[in-house]
């Protein structure tokens, strides 16, 4: 198999696995199946003989993530890219060939949505190689997954034949009702559209300038002005901002009339739901009963359940349930008839009405140097736990609203308070007054762990001077 370069999409926000999956920390980055996340078995799967290093395309809330995932499983991208704003998969797929091309138009590029789970990477590698030789050729190759059920959540690719092996495409097909659905199942030039693709950079440049001009001057301006920052590749927002918002489907592939379809017959999904959760989980551990529950709840006398937990010290106890999905984080519960499982979105919207923050936020907040979650909370104080991973550095930064006193419970903090710097181990604290200009290191080999009391008028995460910064943040990063 040629070099290929993966693209790995992992922009996106899956509400419909709220609420494991939200705004601050979405699905990709989560270990829904299994220890790995799906973000990291992606990047896995598309690594080794045969692969480059990847291009991972994501936005500036998710950059640190992204990296730390990565280090986490032994990767190293040849680029992050930090999209300045949402603008669908049209422009982020441009910018990667662009990317690819200035150093090999030649170079293939597999493109692939960062939260899909194939269990068999074997069968997936045969599927590539079996669409490089058209890729090679200037076509562009779409993937397409055998239906085993009649599914509405997904769109079709219908195939111009019904022989084995690369096959032109006829059409896309959108999202059918159940009836349609149940007619492409019992016919095999139907197909799941997976969303991933094999393309050479130069097919894929020139499919943008015969289908979607509007797009290349934008992002070449953007790739043109974008600035590295500390290993990221920043776009340059203003040409970027001035580009349409639309899928690569919409914009070039629906009107590209040198497109082949390669089969996937293996264990493939996109995870789109609780109930594909429910399907996966049921795949690897097959049980007559059709529960899935996780160590942290129990079953009794159910039948076709998802039964699921974050924490052991909130157990979930289903009794006589048949098609339901119980599923629990620290601060949210979500109950639902697993036939509704593509309305849990509506979950999100309704608590944005109310504004809750549990519709977009995590209790545990990721930073760059680890992370903090909230114990307590009321008008004039907050309790958190901080937990700073070890060499890594708070920013150094002052408050105009609070005060803060430190408490190490586990490992050493260096600590600076104005003029003054102090290791603080375990069981000793320290004072931050009001307006102080502080920093919290970990100078150790083990993680930090410490509490922290804020006292004041305003406690928002936004009341934050910052002088210095080893992850270049400003106050709203």
């Amino acid at each position: 198999m040629s070099m290929i370069t993966p693209v790995l999409m992992a922009g996106g926000s899956g509400t419909r696995l709220w609420p494991v999956s939200r705004k601050s920390f979405p699905k990709q980055f989560a270990p829904l199946i299994g220890d790995e996340t799906l973000f990291q078995a992606s990047a896995r799967r598309l690594s080794g003989p045969g692969y480059t290093a990847p291009v991972v395309m994501t936005n500036a809330d998710f950059r640190f993530i992204v990296a730390e995932q990565l280090e986490q499983i032994g990767i190293e991208a040849s680029a992050i890219a930090i999209e300045p704003a949402g603008r669908n998969t049209a422009p982020a797929i441009l910018a990667a060939a662009l990317m690819v091309a200035s150093e090999d138009p030649d170079r293939l590029l597999l493109v692939a949505p960062s939260d899909h789970v194939i269990p068999d990477a074997e069968a997936f590698d045969a599927a590539v190689e079996a669409g490089s030789g058209p890729a090679r050729e200037g076509r562009i190759v779409t993937f397409g997954i055998t239906p085993d059920r009649p599914e509405t959540g997904y769109g079709y690719l219908e195939l111009a034949g019904r022989a084995e092996g690369p096959q032109p495409l006829a059409r896309f097909i959108e999202k059918p009702d159940s009836g349609r659905a149940a007619e492409m199942l019992a016919q095999v030039n139907f197909l799941w559209n997976a969303g991933i693709f094999l393309f050479s950079a130069a097919a894929m440049i020139q499919a943008f300038r015969s289908h979607a001009p509007e797009y290349l001057d934008p992002v070449q301006a953007s790739l043109a002005q974008a600035r590295t920052d500390i290993g990221f590749l920043r776009l340059a927002r203003q040409p970027w901002e001035s580009l349409p918002d639309n899928s690569i489907d919409y914009a070039v592939m629906e009107k590209a009339d040198n497109l082949t379809v390669v089969r996937f017959s293996g264990r493939w999904s996109d995870l789109g739901g609780w109930d594909a959760v429910w399907r996966e989980e049921l795949g690897r551990h097959p049980n007559g009963d059709g529960v899935v529950a996780d160590p942290n709840s129990t079953a009794i006398d159910c039948h076709d359940v998802l039964l699921r937990s974050d924490s052991e010290d909130l157990q979930v106890v289903g009794i006589g349930l048949h098609d339901v999905m119980v599923v629990a984080t620290g601060d949210a519960v979500l109950v639902a008839d697993k036939s509704r499982a593509q309305d849990v979105r509506q979950a999100v919207t309704a608590l944005k009405k109310k504004n809750r923050k549990q519709a977009v936020a995590f209790p545990r907040d990721h930073r760059p140097w680890g992370w903090f979650e909230t114990l307590a909370l009321a008008d004039r104080f907050q309790v958190k736990r901080i937990v700073v991973k070890p060499g890594a550095a708070l920013s150094l930064q002052s408050h105009v609203h609070r005060s803060e006193h430190w408490i190490v419970v586990s490992g050493t903090a260096r600590v600076t308070v104005d003029d003054s710097v102090t290791l603080v181990t375990e069981n000793q604290s320290i004072y931050v007054p009001l307006g102080a200009v502080h920093r919290m290191e970990n100078p150790g080999k083990v993680p930090m762990v410490l509490i922290e009391v804020q006292t004041g008028s305003y406690l928002g995460e936004d009341d934050i001077i910052r002088y210095e910064d080893v992850y270049a943040r400003d106050s709203k990063d």
